[in-house]
């Protein structure tokens, strides 16, 4: 077991993707993913790795490398650390893993779905602090009025991402809502 942070760069089509882990007891636990495009702080004390050494990573490096070339992957919630988040966001990050891939929901959608009607901006902040994206695909997450919302690898990488799930953007850079979930 080695609590010190490890770190690997996935190169994918969108740019370096960092993955930061910890070996638990239980086995490896991610902490954090940073997105291209992301503010990449530096992580003082995490050390660099091979994903290679550790199979549940290089499983989860080479899902995150299909998914951004548009390839359907599903991935295994058990390998993040979601420990670390507060259990309203963990609510709402399982809830965002339940949106199929080619579907998408609003912050209010989410919000009524884990029981709190009012809460669509909480969820919003929630999403903007997720430390999983693209295992918890909070791109899929969208204002009502179908216009994207924020999101940690920048709106282009968000519309793109929902353009290779099938979704369509109308000339007014809204998401044609013909597929929601919740």
């Amino acid at each position: 077991m080695n609590l010190i942070p490890l770190e690997i760069d996935i190169s994918t089509d969108f740019g370096q993707v960092r993955l930061i882990w910890v070996d638990t007891a239980s086995g490896p636990k991610v902490r954090k993913i940073f997105l291209p495009g992301d503010r990449r702080p530096d992580t003082p004390g995490v050390s660099q790795a091979s994903p290679d050494e550790v199979p549940v990573i290089h499983h989860l490096a080479a899902g995150i490398q299909a998914f951004l070339r548009g390839t359907n992957v599903s991935f295994d919630t058990g390998i993040l650390d979601l420990e670390q988040c507060t259990s309203f966001q963990r609510s709402v990050l399982l809830a965002e893993y339940g949106i199929p891939r080619g579907y998408v929901s609003t912050y209010g959608r989410i919000a009524r779905y884990i029981g709190i009607p009012s809460g669509a901006r909480a969820v919003g902040n929630a999403l903007a602090r997720n430390p999983f994206p693209i295992v918890i695909p909070c791109h899929r997450a969208l204002r009502s009025d179908g216009s994207l919302g924020g999101f940690q690898g920048g709106r282009e990488m968000k519309e793109r991402l929902l353009i290779m799930e099938g979704l369509r953007i109308g000339e007014d850079g809204r998401v044609v809502m013909d597929h929601v979930w919740y």
